[in-house]
């Protein structure tokens, strides 16, 4: 291996790879880990990248996959996540990203896998929010962030149609995140990492990806560590509902059984637009607050062979210590395109209807419970607390329940309370503003203000999370004593101004929903 420190050349094994070297860091851009996924490979479980000759340059980011629509926001909330990736789709997807601060394979530096979020269906690794420079040189670390299929190109259980080719079909996504690891387990010592002490991390949909890697007997073995943040899985879609979706898209593309090359070979465009429709066409799941993402992994008895945490943990996985958590106002950001909320105008009897879609029977029972919580609040922010309630807090808690349970590795649940100040503070601690104060990136992205008190936990928060990559312990001087997660006190950390330990947190809120939803 040969480099100089303007730009390194370190050698894989596919080839010999050029990256930049800049503010004491290596990073190496848009490697393949994986070939192209269209024709022939569409729906197949990812190939190895060509051997190329020569060196080849890992300078810009790559592999922005097919995306389906995301949700809409307000425009002035662009500033949030910072400048977003603006790279042509491509089904040239299976690329990751690689910060180190040196390149000697004897270092043996924590290595923090990153999954990035999107609900399985947008979103990708090419962003200023989490550029691994800062996390890697201030913390001594190797970070790599992985690009992979994603939506119906990723996820369409094709199984029932057309028979063993297509086993894996629902699951080529999920398969992609084992070919990355597997390339960091074959690569990564040459970018000063080890491939011993490997940490899966990743928010929203990512926290997703990484609840599923833990239920995957192929992921054995190639990580250690893992943190899931305001991402937490129970259930994923099975392969009945999964079957039902395929015949959907068929029909909705004008395709028969028979077809399924014309279904590989015609633009993936065709294939994003029909997603709307047929998930229209086989209706709602039964139990949406549960089970997610009907164009995400498939529970098909093989590649993921249960669910990932109901009705329990996985014991495949129960050597792997795991910080889970979320956010105090989760739900504020998809509300921003909602005047009533935006404005907090919402009247009570339109709280009502809204609680009402999600609570049923039980909307009197929860109503109170939130009024009771926070007599002084309006409607518009009794919604955002009940929908963060219901769609993300009392899944995170069931996780780190049934994590505890299991009496395995332990589990240490946090609760992200910083509110922002940006946009009069109405968005509060939202889904997502986490996730710069993880990779330290704050002068990124318009998520909050530079304040000594936001720079100074984006440190708190960057140390723990490598703390734990490197130890697994999150415990560290910058944060107050963190016990671990038990049955018997549950003890959350806040982080905010001042970090602290709340004894069972959000006891009543996870009893109540625990009763809506008819959880044991």
């Amino acid at each position: 291996m040969a480099h100089n420190v303007e730009h390194p050349i370190v050698e894989t094994a596919a080839g010999k790879l050029r990256g930049v070297t800049a503010g004491g860091v290596h990073a190496f851009k848009g490697v393949p880990y994986g070939a192209p996924t269209s024709g022939a490979n569409r729906f197949m479980p990812p190939q190895k990248p060509k051997v190329w000759a020569g060196v080849r340059d890992a300078i810009a980011y790559a592999g922005r996959a097919p995306q389906a629509p995301a949700l809409v926001q307000r425009p002035e909330l662009a500033v949030l996540p910072g400048p977003p990736d603006t790279l042509p789709e491509s089904e040239a997807c299976l690329t990751l990203n690689v910060w180190t601060p040196a390149l000697s394979a004897s270092a043996k530096r924590p290595v923090m896998v990153w999954f990035h979020g999107g609900a399985f269906s947008y979103g990708s690794a090419n962003s200023a929010r989490l550029e691994g420079q800062n996390l890697a040189v201030r913390q001594d670390v190797v970070v790599v962030t992985v690009n992979q299929r994603l939506n119906i190109l990723a996820h369409l259980h094709l199984a029932e149609i057309g028979g063993e080719a297509f086993a894996q079909s629902g699951n080529a996504g999920t398969l992609d995140m084992v070919a990355a690891l597997q390339w960091v387990r074959d690569n990564i010592e040459r970018f000063g990492g080890d491939s011993g002490n490997v940490t899966i991390f990743g928010h929203s949909g990512g926290g997703g990806k990484v609840s599923t890697l833990m239920a995957m007997p192929v992921a054995r073995g190639l990580f250690h560590k893992a943190i899931i943040m305001s991402g937490s899985v129970i259930r994923l879609i099975e392969r009945e509902r999964a079957a039902k979706l395929a015949d959907a898209v068929m029909t909705e593309v004008g395709l028969g059984k028979g077809q399924l090359g014309a279904l590989q070979a015609m633009p993936f465009q065709r294939l994003i637009a029909a997603i709307a429709p047929a998930q229209k066409r086989i209706g709602p799941s039964p139990t949406p607050l549960l089970d997610r993402y009907d164009f995400g992994p498939v529970v098909d008895g093989s590649v993921l062979p249960g669910q990932p945490f109901d009705p329990a943990a996985p014991d495949l996985s129960r050597d792997i210590p795991v910080i889970v958590g979320d956010t105090k106002d989760e739900t504020a950001i998809f509300f921003a395109p909602d005047d009533k909320i935006w404005n907090r105008t919402l009247t009570q009897d339109e709280l009502r209807e809204r609680v009402a879609k999600v609570a049923g029977p039980s909307t009197d029972r929860v109503m109170a419970y939130y009024r009771q919580r926070a007599p002084e609040a309006n409607a518009a922010e009794r919604a955002i607390a009940t929908l963060t309630g219901s769609n993300f807090r009392i899944r995170t808690a069931l996780q780190a329940e049934r994590l505890a349970a299991r009496r395995g590795a332990p589990v240490w649940l946090y609760s992200f309370d910083w509110e922002t100040p940006v946009f009069g503070g109405k968005l509060g601690a939202f889904h997502a503003l986490d996730v710069p104060f993880v990779f330290d990136t704050l002068e990124a992205v318009g998520a909050t203000d530079r304040s000594p008190a936001a720079l100074d936990l984006a440190r708190r928060i960057s140390t723990t999370w490598a703390t734990f990559a490197r130890t697994g312990n999150p415990e560290n001087a910058t944060i107050p004593p963190w016990p671990a997660y038990t049955l018997a006190d549950r003890a959350t950390m806040v982080l905010d101004d001042p970090c602290r330990i709340v004894p069972d947190e959000g006891r009543e809120r996870r009893d109540l929903w625990k009763g809506v939803l008819q959880i044991s």
